[in-house]
Parts: structure tokens; sequence; C-alpha cells
């Protein structure tokens, strides 16, 4: 019996990473195409919150010295551009202005550092997950994922996230990039 569980917990990994493997060439995928950038952070936003089936996913991009939300899942699509907070405050800011992770399996919104938006009925949830988005050594955004009920985010979840961030910078880039071309180009 024992090898038999053993065997399944194996076959559970592999399927596990075999869908990570998928949601990176996804990712990539966006960065080669000729997409603008709501477009591409939403598509990410929507394949986080499939891939790790959370209730809601916010990225949020620095703008003026704040973070801006600039993608989330629909329950909060409205509030795109309007929710904004300073790098001094709540859990998101403390992750950009930090650079560092946060990973909350319970009761979030009594962490220190949590600043309640009445914008955000995220804010109710119980597990949060925030990691920076880093492009060029600079922290230029954050992702945050948001579960109702608790929950324990693996190592393989965070590390994926992690890894997200990294690639939503190289997205910035490029969109900056493109963004130069197009302005040079009228000139």
């Amino acid at each position: 019996m024992g090898a038999v569980s053993k065997t399944r917990e194996l076959e559970s990994r592999l399927e596990r990473l075999e869908q990570q493997l998928q949601l990176f060439k996804r990712v990539s995928r966006l960065m080669t195409r000729d997409l603008d950038l709501e477009a591409v952070l939403n598509e990410i936003v929507r394949l986080i919150q499939d891939f790790l089936d959370c209730d809601s996913c916010l990225i949020y991009l620095v703008e003026d010295e704040e973070l801006a939300l600039s993608a989330s899942t629909e329950e909060t699509k409205a509030k795109i551009g309007r929710v904004r907070l300073r790098l001094s405050e709540g859990l998101t800011g403390w992750v950009a202005r930090e650079r560092r992770l946060v990973a909350i399996s319970q009761e979030a919104y009594n962490d220190p550092r949590f600043k309640f938006f009445k914008e955000l009925p995220q804010d109710l949830f119980e597990a949060f997950l925030s990691v920076p988005i880093i492009s060029q050594n600079k922290v230029v955004g954050v992702i945050n994922v948001q579960h109702q009920a608790p929950r324990i985010h693996t190592g393989s979840d965070i590390e994926m996230i992690s890894t997200l961030g990294e690639q939503v910078g190289c997205l910035l880039v490029l969109s900056r990039q493109k963004s130069g071309a197009i302005l040079s180009a009228g000139v």
C-alpha cells in the first residue's frame, strides 16, 4: 500500500510540474505577441487564478512613487487605476519597499503591516501571497494572490509566482521599449 501511495504522490507532483511548465510557456508566448500591456497583464491574472485556484489576483505597478492597481480578477476590475497606495502602506507596499515576498496562510488582515481598503473585498480574505515584480534590478510592481479560506502556500507555488514576477518585469521592459520605439518613430 505504501508503494501505491508514493507512486500517486509522485504522479501528482509530476502533473503539477507539467502544469507549471505550461503556465511559464504561456506567459513566455505573451512576451512575443504584439498585445498592449493591459491585455497581457489581464491574461497573466487569469493564468495565475487558474493555476493557483485563487479567489483573487491583483497586479500593482509603480507609478509616480505609488503602487497603482493595474490588473485584477473580475470582482475589482472597476477599481483598476483608482486604488493606489504609497510604498510605505500595507503588505503590498512592504513587499515593494523591502523587495521580499510575503506568504500568510490565514488571517492576513491581522498582520500589523496590513492596510484595509474598503474598495477591495479581498481585504477580508484569509490567505495572502505577494511577490515583487522586478525589472532591471528595480521593483516595478507587486503581484498579490489571495484566498478566501486559509491556505498554506507550497514552496513550489511561491517559486512559481516569484518567477512570474520576474517574467512580468521583462514584459514591462518590452512594453516600454515598444512605447519608446513608437514615440521615436513618430518624431
